[in-house]
């Protein structure tokens, strides 16, 4: 296929940044310039690029994930970024949350050849899945949507004083001062922008960190979540 010609080889900070796991780096970009071309998960234009825009450029997020957490990737798409965070941080505890069918049988696709045992693959909405999957210390998120529409999506997922982690590009100044009335609504006790991946990537990753206090989501969210532990308590009884 043309497409899996055109992907570029590994550049050298690749090396360093997967460290044991470049081999299974590369077989990754390799299915998303294959399969994930095919079936539409990226656009051929992307190949190209593809460890420096995406591979690389998600997987500098692990410089802002602490050691042995819980994370939720949010709306993953073709695993970007919870595939090379998992690459990177065998620490973790990752679940890679796709609403698509086409999507999660990718990503368990990609799981299970890359043996990622500490990855997850849940098909559904973050709206969804609320008080169905345990909160976790951080949610991840890359090209999902404007901050103030993403953050009702993933900060409901977050343990109490847990954090939310969204790559954004030169509009995340301008993302974070528009969202700030609905960040704090939703519980957002602190905000701030990290840049990371200096000497890695080329502009280094812009990150917009959003970090909550004891009522991730809000009131709202508050009695919601209760209300669906106490349903999945009555299913269990049962």
């Amino acid at each position: 296929m043309t497409e899996a010609a055109e992907l570029p080889p590994a550049p050298e900070q690749a090396r360093a940044v997967f460290g044991d796991r470049f081999a299974d780096a590369v077989r990754y970009a390799e299915l998303l310039a294959e399969a994930g071309v095919q079936r539409g998960l990226i656009g051929p234009r992307e190949v190209p690029r593809l460890w420096e825009r995406h591979l690389l450029n998600c997987a500098v997020l692990s410089e802002a994930v602490p050691e042995g957490v819980t994370v939720c990737d949010v709306g993953s798409g073709a695993g970007l970024p919870g595939i090379p965070l998992a690459l990177v941080r065998d620490d973790l505890n990752i679940t890679l949350l796709e609403p698509l069918l086409r999507r999660t049988n990718f990503l368990n696709e990609v799981v299970e050849l890359l043996g990622l045992d500490h990855v997850t693959v849940v098909r559904g909405r973050a709206e969804e899945v609320m008080g169905k999957l345990p909160p976790v210390h951080v949610v991840t998120a890359r090209a999902v949507a404007p901050l103030d529409r993403l953050a009702t999506w993933g900060i409901p997922l977050l343990r109490p004083y847990g954090e939310m982690l969204a790559l954004k590009g030169d509009t995340a100044e301008e993302e974070l001062k528009a969202a700030a009335t609905a960040l704090s609504k939703l519980g957002a006790v602190e905000t701030s922008i990290l840049h990371v991946g200096e000497g890695v990537v080329d502009p280094p990753s812009t990150v917009v960190r959003v970090e909550v206090g004891e009522s991730p989501g809000g009131v709202r969210f508050a009695a919601k979540r209760a209300k669906a532990a106490r349903t999945g308590r009555t299913r269990r009884r049962r």
